[in-house]
């Protein structure tokens, strides 16, 4: 299925990046201390051909994290590579290229984390969401899991969860949407991959070593991410929407609603920022009478915040419950 070829090269659209990395990474949590268990890159070329593929596994210097998600024990890891000593091949295999991955911002926020602790950038300018291009060609998926896509496209996955063959599932996955969309002239929905500048340590961040006891509850869900700081450089962009109003719980979120968090998250507050403002929601960083809905996992804590949610009527809801509904966010009219 790698090798089909569709789209002729003379009706492929020259706005079209030159290449792509298809990207998967296993990780120890979803946390911003979490660290890449295992990595994996399909090179394909500016038409979608496979060039090769690459695969390490990568010690994380820490408990593993979900092992029966991933399968990699802290024995397996024990020996393997550290990031900063795959940093070079995993470079050369994105340098040039459009990062592409099932749910990207996640992927691109862990590799840029690796790559700002071992002191180094990222040679990624531009990322591409196969949710959002799945979106973007109105696919009649079920939902957007990366076996619904491959499903849809007839790829048989063999190993959910291991890099190596998700990488392969996404990269048959997403030839296919990729020549539909020049086919059809769709815009590719490319963002920018901003760099992390500097990852600032502190006692009370330091994750648990390989061989120690996970920070993960017996219920599978990930411990919260610590207080070591990113400073990444970048400035938000503003929301292209007006306004609808407020949230109504029950219903779904519209783009162009204004979103505030309080308090902490279970995935870092940044990466969920990003996924609102990919949605097309504005994130406040108060609670006015414009806000339309408040994000926090502890409604009864007495913050400013909830008080003037309370004050102002505004829809409170939990980080899951939010995260569900960004799967399917209404259109902004017009």
């Amino acid at each position: 299925m790698l090798d089909d070829s569709t789209t002729a090269a003379t009706t492929w659209p020259t706005a079209y990046p030159q290449g792509y990395a298809v990207v998967d990474v296993e990780t120890t949590g979803l946390a911003r201390d979490d660290r890449i268990v295992s990595a994996a890159v399909y090179r394909l070329t500016a038409q979608g051909d496979v060039e090769d593929h690459w695969y390490t596994l990568v010690n994380p210097e820490r408990d593993p994290g979900p092992v029966w998600i991933h399968g990699l024990t802290s024995d397996v890891l024990q020996g393997a590579p550290l990031f900063e000593d795959i940093a070079d091949a995993f470079s050369e295999r994105l340098d040039g290229r459009v990062l592409v991955a099932h749910n990207a911002l996640f992927d691109w926020s862990m590799i840029a984390r690796e790559y700002a602790r071992a002191r180094r950038t990222a040679p990624v300018r531009q990322r591409l969401c196969t949710i959002a291009l799945a979106k973007e060609l109105r696919l009649p998926l079920a939902n957007h899991k990366l076996e619904s896509l491959a499903a849809h496209f007839g790829v048989v996955q063999q190993r959910a969860h291991h890099a190596l063959d998700d990488a392969r599932v996404l990269a048959e996955a997403f030839r296919p949407s990729l020549r539909a969309a020049a086919h059809d002239g769709v815009r590719l929905p490319l963002l920018e991959c901003r760099p992390l500048t500097e990852w600032v340590d502190s006692p009370a961040s330091a994750a648990p070593r390989i061989g120690s006891q996970p920070s993960y509850g017996g219920s599978g869900s990930y411990g919260r991410y610590g207080a070591g700081s990113w400073r990444p450089s970048r400035k938000r962009p503003a929301c292209p929407h007006p306004n609808p109003g407020r949230y109504e719980v029950g219903k779904s979120l519209k783009q162009g609603m204004r979103v505030a968090f309080s308090g902490d998250t279970s995935v870092d507050r940044e990466l969920l920022e990003d996924r609102a403002i990919e949605a097309g929601l504005h994130v406040a960083t108060s609670v006015s009478r414009l806000t339309s809905v408040l994000v926090t996992n502890d409604p009864d804590a007495a913050t400013s915040k909830l008080l003037k949610a309370k004050q102002f009527g505004t829809a409170v809801i939990d980080e899951a419950a939010f995260t569900q509904l960004l799967r399917d966010v209404t259109p902004a009219d017009g």
